[in-house]
């Protein structure tokens, strides 16, 4: 199995060179930019070119000449312009809104052709030959950090990574792309796992787990950013160099508390699914959440995919894999018997039309995320016919075929899932 990492490392970036890596950096946009705008067409989509190998042919000797990039960096200008191309292309197809991709964030792609990497400092090419710039790393070695884990991790190699430049703080940094084979497959292929279903939400809960278990309040969450945006919006307005310095120290602490919340949130998963002996924690796909989630900003966007992340490598060290699976209908559907009718869902309450079960909309959500994973990969039977894998749910595990496993002797209040539809909520933390 092949496991990646990205790392984010400030660089010291000698001052007499500063000005070389800036340059390289507006070459590099204005190669991005040329590409985007041979390879949209704005009337017909098929017309656009998504071949990366058509758009080098075409613009490689034009660029060389108008930039002092090497060969490599002008191939990765365009290089990223064609797949952001291609990804607009694939917008069109769906009827979503899109134009040309213009690029204007400062940032530079290397390879190990245009860039050498090391565990303390990396050699990057620029417009003026190689510019060497040490790590800035964290001063306390015993507090584990990612740049601890896998940045000097002798396990991991380097592999593409992207220079940012971060105007705010006039610093350059280096997310540096590491990889890692790992021959031991099968703690991730989870065959005859149980699947933990996790639910994704804008209001209520952040997530809901296939067991019932209710993360941190997304509403509060809201509040907060509501809360930053006004006193930002305030900062703003008084335009002075005071209301300036506290702008951007309150976007820090801001930034700082979310990631927080995502760090606890993502750790409270994975040992969700550890205490219920799962093997596989499946999200909701989170391609293009902003169009199928009412409501869905930017910042859930954002927060979603983060918390995907932090779930998948922190699952990954307990030996589980992380999967998206598509969430069509899975708060419509009940999760008892199968019916999918939009009048089953009623704000946060679900209550079936045919078998009248109900529960939390998002706990049933979630159990339904869980049952899409185990039926699409349920093909390997155990030896009664079987499917081998199954779901976890608050009270023992339920397998494709529809056999249920107590956790532990059943009693009154815990038969639900067994077979007794209980027609109270069920609100109760995990």
């Amino acid at each position: 199995m092949e496991v990646r990492r990205t790392v984010p490392v400030k660089l010291d970036v000698p001052d007499e060179r500063r000005d070389d890596l800036h340059a390289t950096v507006d070459q590099f946009l204005h190669c991005a930019n040329r590409a985007s705008a041979f390879a949209w067409h704005n009337t017909h989509r098929d017309e656009c070119v998504t071949s990366k190998a058509k758009a080098e042919r075409a613009l490689y000797d034009p660029l060389r000449d108008e930039t002092d990039l090497t060969a490599n960096l002008v191939q990765k200008g365009v290089r990223r312009a064609v797949e952001a191309v291609k990804s607009g292309v694939g917008r069109w197809a769906k009827r979503k809104r899109t134009s040309q991709p213009h690029f204007d964030a400062p940032s530079v792609v290397y390879d190990k052709r245009s860039a050498t990497f090391h565990r303390d400092h990396a050699s990057l090419s620029t417009i003026n030959g190689r510019v060497e710039c040490e790590y800035v790393l964290p001063s306390d070695e015993d507090r584990e950090t990612p740049h601890a884990k896998y940045l000097l991790n002798e396990d991991f190699e380097f592999r593409t990574s992207t220079l940012q430049y971060r105007e705010r703080t006039d610093e350059f940094y280096l997310h540096v792309g590491l990889r890692r084979y790992d021959g031991n497959e099968a703690s991730t292929t989870a065959e005859n796992g149980t699947v933990l279903g996790v639910d994704l939400n804008v209001d209520g809960y952040l997530a809901v787990t296939s067991t019932g278990m209710f993360g941190e309040s997304a509403d509060y969450i809201n509040h907060r950013r509501r809360q930053f945006e006004q006193v930002s919006g305030d900062l703003q307005k008084t335009a002075t160099e005071s209301a300036y310095d506290t702008f951007h120290h309150l976007g820090g602490r801001e930034w700082r508390w979310v990631e927080d919340l995502l760090h606890r949130e993502s750790k409270a998963l994975v040992t969700e699914a550890v205490e219920h002996g799962c093997s596989t924690i499946a999200f909701e796909d989170l391609t293009e959440i902003r169009d199928r989630m009412a409501n869905a900003k930017k910042f859930h966007a954002w927060t979603f995919r983060r918390l995907f992340d932090y779930t998948a490598y922190k699952a990954e060290e307990r030996g589980l894999s992380v999967v998206q699976v598509n969430p069509a209908y899975t708060s419509q559907r009940c999760s008892w018997c199968g019916t999918t009718l939009s009048e089953n869902r009623n704000g946060d309450s679900f209550s079936c039309r045919k078998c009248g079960y109900e529960l939390h909309a998002d706990y049933n959500a979630a159990k339904n995320i869980a049952h899409r994973h185990v039926n699409v990969h349920s093909g390997q039977k155990s030896r009664d016919g079987g499917a081998t894998r199954q779901l976890a749910l608050k009270s023992g595990t339920l397998s494709a075929n529809g056999s249920f496993e107590p956790a532990e002797p059943a009693s009154d209040g815990a038969t639900a899932e067994a077979g007794v539809h209980r027609q109270a909520h069920e609100f109760t933390r995990g």
